[in-house]
């Protein structure tokens, strides 16, 4: 794939038209849906969840095994209207969402029974990818069957998990740097017999938690993550390797066994863990991950330490292009194969090695919820700088620049365009140097630059359907290519795109029994000169437009963006769940040049109020873990006074700062 010249071209060839330079007649052209693939490649990006119906809508279609369960994307947008619901919105297709943490399961079960694996798969989501409660609460549910747990990566986050990840048979998976309170808290889910597993990820929380553990007389569930020497592939694969941010060296490692051994707490080291980068799309990374971290697993399982579970991490891709390949929005695999090679190369290394068959643990959130939400927005209007209209007519005394643009539009020919069209560039230059020195008019400039268009607009019409056309031609075409504004920002559902320059897929959701004649990148209402998207998976790969549909006075044209699901829902808001800063306003002070004063001060959120942002209930959270610590009370696991006291601790970390706490920092070299 290229993402230059080729790129840019492909983006118009086969379309008939663009903005205002269609040759065809106004009337609609019709289209199949084969081709609306084709162009938009739903198909390939779908995971068989998306559809086109005779209408010309899409369509999803929620469960793979029932294709006669459809959802006309576009009636539900017609029912929104109805109840006054306006855009941009979000639909979520909670359905997409039971069917992938289903799939997901069945891939590993098949896979274990196939291979005759000893162990188990027991499964969590990450709520970071998505915390929204809906979102959790479906995916919890969903995965009851299977013991499908949760992870956690912050305080909030936990709290969270605590008040939804009941199942004492599935795991609460702890991940990310901890502090007392943190701890504390996972050590409390240890009281309410939950499968809570801290893991570690630097030494020092290992002291904090045996200190914590005595204090509270809990023995605890001890992960560690290890830091390897493999890397993933992809956007993420810094995340991994020796410069990794999170993980422990092999010498931290034996440390770690020794001091708990030493602790007489051997026995509270359930887990080995490992990660190496989110959106892996290369199959190979996780093979080799895998080889080199069981072989770590084994060797400690050698040394008397009696693991239960062998973490994977994250990292199962999704195929955003629909490319199936190694490219940094792709994947060159299936869920299938991910779970084979998983569970086919433990197994491999723990018989070479006469250890036991690890129960198998990953922590997979973008294939799950990416599919099940999309972002739909309305196109409220086009800005076209080819669709320039103002008189050229020739008067006397007009500047000769003014006569020599008009001269190389009626000179024009399909044999001398790419000379005219250089000609034209300069002349446009020379016309803003001669205003900004004064010797050219505005009117003038008008018009050169009327003529200018007018010239492009031609020679476009006479080199598109060209097999060969001059590498020079391309910035012509992005050029003339309008922008359609649609009605969202880019920054607060589609944070992706702009920052990594993810490829999110786009389409219009009706209209596709009709030819798209306009090709078109897209910009959002906000008022920075990044909110757009000017990256789409072509035919040829990437582009800088989007074939669409000509806008109708007085109908409305829809777009989705799709897969969304995971991330894109909430790092518009709060990602972690971690809230707004604390704030200070600092001013110098008049009577010190060398000193200052805080004028206001201004406190960030607390977990209650980005927890209730993202539509939980904090007063149902604390009275469901009030009624677990009630229970244990009842069965004499917990003393009234303990009880009390862990119900107050629980409330008080409701309403406390999102961040670490400054005890915690101290207590580190």
């Amino acid at each position: 794939m290229e993402n230059g010249v080729g790129a840019a071209v492909s983006g118009i060839s086969g379309i008939a038209g663009i903005s205002g330079v269609s040759e065809v007649s106004n009337e609609v052209q019709k289209w199949t849906k084969e081709e609306a693939d084709s162009v938009y490649g739903h198909s390939r990006w779908g995971e068989g969840f998306f559809d086109i119906n005779d209408k010309g809508h899409l369509v999803v279609l929620p469960n793979k095994n029932s294709k006669d369960i459809k959802i006309d994307v576009y009636e539900v947008i017609e029912e929104m209207k109805a109840q006054k619901l306006a855009f941009p919105a979000v639909i979520r297709f909670h359905d997409i969402l039971r069917s992938q943490v289903k799939n997901l399961n069945r891939a590993f079960r098949e896979v274990i029974e196939e291979a005759e694996y000893e162990g188990r798969y027991i499964g969590v989501y990450p709520i970071k990818v998505n915390q929204l409660r809906e979102v959790v609460e479906e995916v919890v549910d969903a995965g009851s069957p299977y013991d499908f747990g949760l992870e956690a990566g912050s305080k909030p986050e936990l709290l969270a998990v605590m008040a939804l990840n009941t199942n004492q048979q599935a795991l609460t998976i702890l991940n990310g740097y901890k502090d007392e309170d943190y701890m504390r808290l996972a050590l409390l889910g240890r009281q309410l017999d939950r499968s809570m597993i801290v893991v570690i990820e630097k030494t020092s929380e290992l002291h904090t938690l045996l200190r914590l553990s005595k204090e509270m007389g809990v023995r605890p569930l001890i992960g560690i993550r290890g830091k390897m020497s493999i890397k993933g592939f992809g956007k993420w694969e810094n995340s991994s390797g020796d410069r990794a941010k999170f993980g422990l060296t092999m010498a931290e490692i034996m440390n770690v066994v020794n001091t708990l051994k030493s602790e007489g707490l051997g026995d509270c080291l359930k887990l080995f863990h490992f990660h190496i980068g989110s959106q892996i799309s290369n199959i190979r990374a996780v093979k080799d991950a895998v080889t080199e971290c069981v072989r770590i697993y084994s060797e400690l399982y050698k040394m008397g330490i009696p693991f239960e579970y062998f973490d994977v991490g994250g990292g199962l891709g999704v195929d955003y292009d629909g490319s199936n390949s190694t490219s940094l929005s792709s994947k060159n695999y299936s869920m299938t194969e991910y779970a084979s090679d998983i569970v086919y190369g433990v197994k491999q290394v723990c018989d070479l090695a006469g250890v036991p068959h690890p129960n198998i643990v990953s922590e997979s959130g973008r294939a799950i919820t990416a599919h099940h939400s999309c972002v739909i927005t309305n196109v409220i209007g086009k800005i076209d700088p080819a669709n320039v209209s103002f008189s050229t007519r020739k008067v006397t005394g007009e500047h000769v620049l003014v006569t020599n643009m008009r001269d190389l539009d009626e000179y024009l020919t399909e044999k001398n365009m790419q000379e005219v069209w250089n000609d034209a560039s300069k002349l446009k230059d020379d016309c803003l140097n001669a205003f900004q020195l004064g010797v050219l008019g505005l009117e003038e400039r008008a018009k050169v630059e009327t003529l200018y268009w007018q010239i492009a607009k031609k020679i476009y019409l006479l080199a598109k359907d060209k097999e060969q056309i001059p590498e020079i031609f391309s910035s012509l075409f992005d050029l003339i290519s309008s922008q359609y504004l649609c009605n969202f920002s880019v920054f607060q559902s589609a944070a992706d795109s702009w920052a990594i320059h993810q490829l999110l897929p786009v389409m219009p959701v009706h209209r596709l029994d009709e030819r798209p004649l306009s090709s078109s990148a897209l910009a959002d209402i906000t008022c920075d000169s990044d909110g757009k998207i000017d990256q789409f998976m072509g035919a040829d790969g990437i582009c800088k437009t989007l074939p669409l549909h000509d806008l109708k006075d007085g109908e409305d044209y829809y777009l989705g963006i799709f897969m969304t699901g995971a991330y894109q829902d909430v790092m518009g808001d709060m990602h972690n769940l971690f809230g707004r800063l604390n704030e200070v306003h600092v001013f110098a002070d008049d009577d010190d040049p060398t000193d200052f004063y805080i004028e206001e001060t201004i406190r960030g959120g607390s977990s209650r109020q980005v927890l209730s942002t993202m539509q939980y209930n904090p007063d149902f959270m604390a009275a469901t873990v009030k009624r677990s610590i009630d229970g244990q009370v009842k069965r004499g696991k917990v003393t009234p006074r303990q009880g009390v006291k862990l119900v107050d601790f629980y409330e008080e970390c409701l309403d406390s700062y999102t961040y670490l706490s400054m005890q915690y920092n101290r207590q580190n070299p």
